[in-house]
């Protein structure tokens, strides 16, 4: 047997599983399915909340099997990344290729078929932003890589809004604007605790090329702008009062994380803010979600039923 073919038999369903980075893709349909849901008032159609859903979930899967692909040679040089399967060898680039083809194709013929053009388009370009900018250039160009290439990470809210009205409200864009305000805080208290293993792979992360400490003020900064951000829903009636205090709450939270992690030098801190982030942002997008149908509820019928797409849009 030649080494070729026992590298194809050792790969299993849970190496192509892998590929798909199921974790980031759970994140992002959590805040699509909560961009569904604040579009409109009541439920959102079964079909589009499944197929519309599934088609970006398929869709994010084929980005992050290219980002395995493209990475393959930096992942050898990260203990956070050696085990993976493009670089372990247990899946071949050729089979790689095809696997996110196959994935990308079915994800895009969803979403025409089934959804809307506009959503289809919209999921395109989120998919080329993080698997051919980001990935292929801005990761290995710019210390900055995170926060231009955030947007593309930001969609997902965008999208799940547009599956079911088929248009760009502004409100959708709010949404974007918080994640994409959030991530760079969220990847760069990651990028700390894995400072070595980027500056061994020569990926010009922030921590690498400017410094912990400058890294962590940026932490800091990006966190108070996130803040006001947060507080936008509020303000333009999107979102009500517990939505406003859980946006404080969890804000105030975060800043704490954003100046323990600044004033002190202990190793664990940078992973403790990075879990932390993910659990503010998905209790931040839930609490909306609680808040948008509680002030829903207390609305007139009529009232509710004469507003488009929902509340205030």
């Amino acid at each position: 047997m030649t080494s070729v073919e026992s590298t194809r038999e050792s790969a299993g369903w849970r190496d192509f599983l892998e590929l798909c980075k199921p974790a980031v893709v759970v994140v992002m349909i959590v805040t699509s399915l909560i961009g569904m849901f604040l579009a409109v008032p009541g439920m959102v159609p079964v079909d589009v909340l499944v197929l519309g859903n599934l088609g970006i979930a398929l869709s994010a899967a084929s980005a992050a099997t290219v980002n395995h692909l493209v990475d393959r040679q930096l992942d050898m040089k990260m203990a956070r990344t050696l085990n993976r399967p493009l670089a372990q060898g247990r899946v071949e680039p050729a089979q790689a290729v095809i696997f996110a083809a196959v994935l990308g194709i079915i994800g895009m013929t969803i979403l025409v078929v089934y959804i809307n053009v506009l959503t289809a388009w919209l999921t395109l370009a989120s998919l080329l932003g993080y698997a051919v900018v980001y990935t292929i250039y801005l990761k290995r160009a710019t210390p900055q890589n995170i926060v231009i290439g955030g947007l593309a990470g930001a969609a997902p809210p965008l999208l799940g809004w547009t599956a079911v009205t088929n248009q760009i409200d502004p409100q959708a864009l709010l949404l974007v604007l918080i994640v994409f305000i959030w991530t760079p805080p969220h990847f760069w208290a990651l990028a700390i605790h894995r400072k070595a293993e980027y500056a061994k792979a020569d990926v010009p992360m922030l921590p690498v090329t400017h410094g912990e400490s400058y890294t962590k003020l940026h932490i800091l900064l990006y966190t108070i702008v996130l803040i006001p951000v947060t507080v936008f829903p509020w303000l333009v009636g999107m979102s009500g009062w517990m939505y406003l205090l859980g946006a404080l709450v969890l804000g105030s939270g975060f800043i704490y994380w954003a100046i323990v992690l600044m004033v002190s030098d202990k190793p664990d801190l940078g992973m403790a803010t990075f879990r932390y982030s993910i659990i503010y942002l998905l209790t931040l997008f839930a609490i909306m979600l609680v808040d948008h149908h509680l002030v829903e509820a207390s609305l007139p019928v009529t009232l509710t039923m004469a507003i488009p797409g929902g509340l205030a849009s």
